[in-house]
C-alpha cells in the first residue's frame, strides 16, 4: 500500500503550490518515498525501461512528423529525405524504428514476468487489465507506423490486415471503408494511419498514468507473491530502486544502441526499401517480429473469419486471466508444476513466432502411408502453428484453472522478510557471528 503522504513543504512557495496544485507532493509520494518491497529483482526494472521507451518514441516521432509527408506520391521519398538530407535524420529514424522493437521486447519481458509471479491476481486485476489495454494500443500504433514508409511490405501489409477486419460480420466492412477512406488502400488511408499513429502514443501515455495510479493503490507485487505486511518489508523507492532501475536502463540502452548504430535494419524487411507498387505483390507478406505469434494463430485456421476470431480471442484471453487462475499462490517459485507448463507456454509462443515468419509452404514433410488422415504432404509450419495455438488457448482455459485445483504448492513464507533474513548469505559468519564466538 502507498500509505499516507510523507511530503512536508519546506518553503513558502512549496506551501502555496501544495495548497493549490500538489504536484510536488505527488512526485515525492510516487518517485521518492513510495514504500516498495525490499526483495524486488531485476525483472521489476522493465517498468521503468518501458516508461523510458515511451518517452523516446514520442520525442523521436514528433521530430519525424516535422519532415514526413503523408501522401502516396511523396511518403516514400520523404522518408529517404529524412535519412539523407535532414541533420541527424538517419539517427532519429533508426532510433524510432528500432525503438518500436525494443519497446515490444521490454513489454514481453514485463508481461511474462507478471505471468510467472502472479502479478495479475487480486488485488491487482485492474492494474493487469490496464496493462493489456496498453499492449493492444501498442500493437495498433505499431501497425499504423509500419504503413507510413509506404514501401512494398508497408502497403501490402495494410491491404492484408484491413481486409481481415472486413471479415467481421455486420461492422467489418464499414470499419474497413472508414480506415481506407474509400474503397482501397490509397492516399486517404495513409492520412488516416498517420493521424492515428501520431495520436495513439499520447493515448498510451494517458493509460500509463492510470496504470501507475492503479499500481500505487495495492503497491508492488514481489517475487514471493506474499503481500507487504509491515514497514520492515519495504524500502523507499529512492534511492534504492532509482539506482537499481538506472543501472538496468543503462544496460538496456547499450543493447538498444547496438541495434541503432551497428545493425539498424536487421529487424526490418529489405523489401520495404522498395516503393509501394499495388500491381506487384511480395511473395510473402509478414508483419514485424513482435506481431508474428498472433499472425501465426491467424493463419493456423483455414477459415478467414475464424482465423480473425482466434487472433482476437488470443488477445481477449489476457483480459480474463485473473479469473481463470484458481490458485491461491501467486508466485511460481512455489508452484513447480505450474512453472513447467509456463516454460512450455513460452516455447509455444516462440514456435508461433517462427511459424509466423515463414511462408506456409516453406517446409513440407512428405506424408507417411500409416497416417491416412493426413494429406499426402504435411505442411510443417501450418501444423506447428496449430499445435502452438492449441497450447496457447489450452494453457489459459484448461491448464491454468485445473492446476489451481489439483497442484500442491511448496510452503509459502509468512512474510517477505522471512526468506530474505533466513537466506544463508545473510547469516553472520566469522568473528561477527555471535558474542560467544569472538574468542
Amino acid at each position: 500500500m502507498s500509505g499516507h503522504s510523507t511530503y512536508e513543504p519546506k518553503t513558502g512557495f512549496e506551501r502555496w503550490l501544495d495548497s493549490r496544485l500538489p504536484i510536488l507532493r505527488f512526485a515525492q509520494d510516487t518517485m521518492v518515498s513510495f514504500p516498495t518491497p525490499k526483495n524486488l529483482n531485476y525483472w521489476w526494472t522493465f517498468g521503468g525501461i518501458l516508461a523510458m521507451m515511451l518517452g523516446i518514441q514520442i520525442v523521436t516521432g514528433i521530430i519525424l512528423a516535422m519532415h514526413y509527408v503523408p501522401h502516396v506520391d511523396y511518403a516514400f521519398n520523404s522518408v529517404e529525405r529524412i535519412m539523407r538530407d535532414v541533420n541527424y535524420g538517419w539517427l532519429v529514424r533508426y532510433t524510432h524504428a528500432n525503438g518500436a522493437s525494443m519497446f515490444f521486447l521490454a513489454v514481453y519481458v514485463h508481461m511474462f514476468r507478471n505471468l510467472y509471479y502472479g502479478s495479475y491476481k487480486a488485488p491487482r486485476e485492474v492494474l493487469w487489465i490496464l496493462g493489456c489495454i496498453i499492449y493492444i494500443l501498442m500493437m495498433g500504433t505499431a501497425f499504423f507506423g509500419y504503413v507510413l514508409p509506404w514501401g512494398q511490405m508497408s502497403f501490402h501489409g495494410a491491404v492484408v490486415i484491413t481486409n481481415l477486419i472486413g471479415a467481421i460480420p455486420l461492422v467489418g466492412p464499414s470499419i474497413t471503408t472508414w480506415l481506407w477512406g474509400g474503397f482501397a488502400v490509397d492516399d486517404p488511408t495513409l492520412n488516416r494511419f498517420f493521424s492515428l499513429h501520431y495520436l495513439l502514443p499520447f493515448v498510451i501515455a494517458g493509460v500509463v498514468g492510470l496504470h501507475i495510479w492503479a499500481l500505487h493503490v495495492p503497491g508492488n507485487n514481489n517475487p514471493t507473491g506474499v503481500e507487504v505486511k509491515s514497514k520492515e518489508d519495504t524500502v523507499p523507492f529512492h534511492p534504492y530502486y532509482t539506482v537499481k532501475d538506472g543501472f538496468a536502463i543503462s544496460v538496456f540502452l547499450i543493447l538498444y544502441a547496438s541495434f541503432v548504430f551497428f545493425m539498424p535494419n536487421v529487424l526490418g524487411d529489405a523489401i520495404n526499401y522498395v516503393q509501394a507498387n499495388p500491381l506487384q505483390t511480395p511473395l510473402h507478406i509478414v508483419p514485424e517480429w513482435y506481431l508474428l505469434p498472433f499472425y501465426a494463430i491467424l493463419r493456423a485456421v483455414p477459415n478467414k473469419l475464424m482465423g480473425v476470431v482466434a487472433m482476437g480471442g488470443a488477445l481477449i484471453t489476457l483480459f480474463v486471466l485473473p479469473w481463470l487462475d484458481t490458485s491461491k499462490v501467486k508466485s511460481m517459485r512455489y508452484r513447480p508444476t505450474a512453472r513447467l507448463y509456463f516454460f512450455i507456454f513460452i516455447l509455444a509462443c516462440l514456435v508461433l513466432g517462427v511459424c509466423g515468419a515463414h511462408a506456409p509452404d516453406d517446409l513440407v514433410i512428405p506424408g507417411f502411408s500409416g497416417l491416412q488422415f493426413l494429406d499426402a504432404n504435411i505442411n510443417s509450419y501450418v501444423w506447428l502453428s496449430r499445435i502452438g495455438a492449441l497450447y496457447y488457448f489450452a494453457y489459459f482455459y484448461v491448464i491454468t484453472p485445473l492446476l489451481g485445483l489439483t497442484e500442491t504448492p511448496l510452503p509459502v513464507p509468512d512474510s517477505i522478510s522471512t526468506p530474505v533474513l533466513s537466506h544463508p548469505a545473510s547469516a553472520p559468519t566469522g568473528a561477527a557471528a555471535s558474542p560467544e564466538k569472538r574468542g
